[in-house]
């Protein structure tokens, strides 16, 4: 138990919400909405509810903010807290976006003393760093350890700031190559990617600065900025691939694909400098592979196996939207990306606590499902890992106007969704039945039955928290808290 009082006076802004983030089994950290952090440490909360939560960090930190996550780790004997912070503030020189600035402000806080004060570990703040974005985030967490940090937006984030001073970027000097054009173009087969990039005039062989690994390439000419620098779309044999001078304008690389067949999207993940030129064989197949598409009769034999796409048969929830998001991941010590994916038409629908020793996992519209993927920073290749499906959830949550709030088991065994007001949507996961039923429009028994169940709240107060375990769902309104039992 802890009891906070807030002083609206001390607020740099408006007001917010408290907000409390459980960061471990044993401690806590609570925003009292006028810009005040305060770190408690609540012993095991579970065997211990009549103790007093004891503060053990309290600090003013600026204008009002919302805990966005947090977890503590302990390395050397230091209890360290690390804490993300979300603010939305007014910024008066934005006249062209929406006239509002977003900030993801990640503090760590630890017990580190000297040698001579190892009696008394008093918990203080560490470092600050703050990085800045056009769109609230998605997602955004921290790595175990604090490690790196995850960000999932529709507009890309970047620190701009530690401990209060800003980042410098090291000077670049600019070559003389119109920013306008593109400076490589690239095409590839099924084997491979060719890549011709554009070089400043008198460059010679001993100015290219060239590095490639599996999956990383870095083009640059002298001490210039780097051309080419990043993750490659896919793996690549770097035995095999190559690199020459063409007629001292351009330097063509060759990449030789590890896995032949897929091709790619881009050569460096985010990078959009270069222009992709199909020869005339990829532009026939992709004709006649998009040719039933472009009938001029509307739908005009909707029996075939591919049949034209008819816009007047879409509904609202078949729409995806139109900006795109992305997922980032940052290092901690750089603070640069070091993985960039695109979410492209992958809806967000949610975020959810799986493991208490993991990130928050995060649910993404995939055609008509929804796929639960868990961050593993542990994995080299593949950091992204999919989890659970949840069959027809995409459609099915699109189709809800007023809905708030989604969110699933730990287990998977269901999802939720909730409404703004009263309603509470429960979506099983398909199980065996004990009767025999039968599809009536195909004829085929059914093996499996996926339950939908309604709950209606008898309040008429505006839903404000959701959060699911395996047996129960809590739902926070203005004046109750609401526990609907789910499972046995």
């Amino acid at each position: 138990m802890f009891l906070f009082e807030s002083d609206p006076s001390l607020c740099e802004g408006e007001q917010l919400c408290a907000s409390l983030s459980l960061t471990s089994a044993t401690w806590a950290a609570l925003s009292d909405g006028t810009g005040k952090l305060t770190l408690l440490r609540t012993s095991k909360r579970g065997e211990s509810s009549h103790l007093k939560w004891e503060p053990m960090f309290s600090e003013r930190l600026g204008e009002p903010f919302i805990i966005v996550h947090s977890l503590a780790h302990v390395r050397s004997h230091v209890h360290t807290i690390e804490v993300l912070l979300l603010r939305v503030q007014k910024d008066q020189s934005d006249t062209k976006g929406s006239g509002f600035s977003i900030s993801l402000e990640w503090i760590t806080v630890d017990n580190s003393v000297g040698e001579e004060e190892r009696e008394v570990r008093k918990y203080g703040m560490r470092k600050r760093r703050m990085m800045k974005g056009k769109s609230v985030p998605h997602y955004a967490a921290v790595e175990p350890q604090g490690k790196g940090v995850v960000v999932a937006s529709e507009k890309p984030f970047t620190f701009t700031e530690v401990d209060g001073l800003p980042i410098e970027e090291p000077p670049a000097e600019n070559m003389e190559v119109e920013t306008s054009d593109p400076i490589y173009f690239w095409q590839q087969t099924e084997e491979d990617v060719t890549v011709c990039v554009r070089l400043p005039e008198g460059t010679t062989k001993d100015d290219i600065r060239f590095k490639l690994t599996v999956d990383f390439l870095r083009v640059r000419v002298g001490d210039y900025a780097p051309l080419l620098d990043g993750q490659l779309f896919a793996p690549v044999d770097p035995e095999a691939s190559t690199w020459t001078i063409q007629d001292d304008k351009s330097l063509e690389v060759s990449l030789q694909k590890r896995s032949e067949g897929p091709l790619w999207s881009e050569v460096v993940l985010g990078n959009r400098r270069g222009e992709y030129l199909m020869n005339d064989e990829q532009k026939s197949q992709l004709q006649q592979k998009l040719s039933y598409l472009t009938a001029e009769d509307l739908n005009p034999n909707p029996e075939k196996d591919k049949p034209p796409c008819n816009a007047q048969d879409l509904e609202d929830c078949d729409m995806f939207p139109e900006d795109s998001s992305t997922l980032m991941r940052f290092d901690g010590a750089t603070l640069k990306p070091t993985h960039v994916v695109s979410l492209g038409s992958h809806q967000f629908l949610f975020s959810v606590h799986i493991d208490p020793s993991e990130m928050p996992a995060f649910c993404l519209r995939h055609d008509v499902d929804a796929l639960l993927w868990q961050t593993r920073t542990n994995q080299d290749n593949n950091i992204w890992e999919h989890i659970s499906t949840f069959n027809a959830l995409g459609y099915v949550q699109a189709s809800k106007r007023d809905k708030k709030f989604a969110t699933c088991a730990p287990n998977f065994s269901y999802t939720a969704l909730c409404e703004c007001l009263r309603r509470v949507f429960i979506y099983r996961q398909p199980l065996p039945v004990d009767t025999v039923l039968f599809n009536r429009k195909q004829g085929r028994q059914v093996g499996q039955v996926a339950k939908q169940q309604v709950a209606n709240l008898d309040t008429n107060d505006p839903v404000l928290g959701f959060r699911a375990t395996n047996e129960r769902l809590f739902v926070l309104t203005a004046n109750n808290l609401f526990v609907l039992k789910v499972n046995n």
